[in-house]
Parts: C-alpha cells; sequence; structure tokens
C-alpha cells in the first residue's frame, strides 16, 4: 500500500479538478486521489470510483513522481501511418494529376514511397489530406442517326427550352 502526504493545497487543488477539469479521465484521477487524501481505503476508492487496484496503483505513483501536474498528463497511444512523413510529396502528386481510383492512388503512392497499402487504408489517408471521391457518370453524347437526331432537336425546342424558361423565370421573380 502507498503511502501519501498530502498537503491542505493539494487537497483543495484535487477537490477543485475532479469537478472542472476538461478531459473526463483527469477527473476520475482525481476524484480517486481526493478520496485517498480524506483516508479512504484502496478498496472503498476502488469501489467508489469503479477502477481497479492496479489502476489506483498507477494514479498514486504518477501523484508521488509528479503530483497534481502528473496527473494531468494524458498519454494517449496514437500511432502514425508512414504515409504521413510522405503527406506533401503524395498530395503535391495528387493536386497535380488526381488518381481516377484509389486502386490507380495505391499503385502511384507505391510508386513514389515504395509503402503499399490496402485500398481500404489509402481511401482514408486520401479523405485525411482532404481528397474527395466523385461518383462519374456520362452524359450521352448526340445520335448519329438522322431520326433520333431530329426527335432530340424536337424535345429540346418543344419541351425541354420552355420548361428552362420557365424556371428561369420564376427564379427571377423571386429575387
Amino acid at each position: 500500500m502507498i503511502q501519501l502526504d498530502f498537503f491542505e493545497t493539494d487537497i483543495d487543488a484535487l477537490y477543485h479538478e475532479r469537478f472542472h477539469h476538461p478531459h473526463p479521465h483527469v477527473q476520475k484521477k482525481m476524484e480517486a486521489l481526493y478520496l485517498k487524501s480524506q483516508g479512504l481505503t484502496h478498496n472503498e476508492i476502488c469501489r467508489l470510483v469503479r477502477i481497479t487496484r492496479a489502476t489506483l496503483s498507477e494514479y498514486l505513483k504518477q501523484y508521488k513522481e509528479g503530483g497534481i501536474e502528473k496527473l494531468k498528463e494524458l498519454n494517449f497511444n496514437r500511432p502514425q501511418s508512414e504515409l504521413q512523413t510522405h503527406n506533401q510529396t503524395i498530395e503535391m502528386d495528387f493536386k497535380q494529376q488526381p488518381p481516377q481510383s484509389v486502386v490507380e492512388a495505391q499503385d502511384r503512392i507505391e510508386k513514389l514511397t515504395g509503402i503499399r497499402r490496402s485500398p481500404t487504408q489509402i481511401r482514408a489517408f486520401m479523405k485525411k489530406i482532404g481528397m474527395k471521391f466523385l461518383k462519374v457518370g456520362h452524359v450521352p453524347g448526340k445520335s448519329c442517326e438522322p431520326d433520333k437526331l431530329n426527335e432530340q432537336e424536337t424535345f429540346e425546342k418543344n419541351e425541354l427550352q420552355p420548361r428552362l424558361q420557365l424556371k428561369f423565370d420564376t427564379l427571377t421573380k423571386t429575387i
């Protein structure tokens, strides 16, 4: 059992931080240490704060090493992709000539960096650097058959243009 001596200023700081610190994980640490400063047993603290004895021991060691400031540290593991080191190179290459598909992006990234990733990882990386995926369709061209050309021109003159003009007129009246 780790024995600690608490100063009155530390107890006041623990009391304040357990409610007012912006991160809930730190609040939980402060709560556990505040209860320790009030003389509760380790079993009672673990039950009230809903942590394990090992976690409580870790909190107590942190406090012993660096005080309240050490308890405020958050050291979450956030692994970084190897592609992040090549971020600028890839982004410049893709801005000059955007890839047509994820598979093309995967091949180009492998040629640029020597790193091969799955299409899912490539898609996530591309979203991180601000690229969007657009579904590309096609606009049918004009027909080569005279009958079809005549039908398209008739539709454009008799139906499409009047509808567009009506829409334009209603929009200009509302403005």
